[in-house]
């Protein structure tokens, strides 16, 4: 039996939203770090492909997720133009230097 490829994408999806979703308040983690968590190391794209296609406005913390350099990739601004993602990781007091985030400071290390 041939599985359709949305089935496999919003499958694959879950278990990208499912990591994410485990982040801890004030931490974020990389596109690559969720891929691998969800059993699709190399897929750091797709992480991202998911994370595009989202509400911004989901309970799901997208917004603690970042690039490896520890940047802020998503463009997603509200209506005065500034990033919805900043302003989420800000609220968390997470420091945001321009787009960039120290990723020796915040990011979650999954024991």
């Amino acid at each position: 039996m041939h599985t359709p490829l949305n089935t496999k994408t919003d499958e694959l999806a879950r278990q990208i939203l499912q990591v994410i979703a485990l982040i801890p308040y004030a931490k974020v983690a990389t596109y690559g770090q969720i891929a691998k968590l969800a059993g699709l190391a190399k897929h750091a794209r797709l992480v991202g492909y998911v994370l595009k296609n989202m509400d911004a406005d989901t309970e799901i913390p997208w917004h603690r997720v970042i690039n490896s350099q520890g940047k802020i990739s998503l463009i997603k601004v509200n209506l005065q133009g500034e990033n919805i993602q900043s302003l989420k990781l800000l609220a968390e007091g997470i420091v945001v230097i321009g787009d960039k985030i120290n990723l020796k400071k915040y990011q979650w290390i999954n024991d």
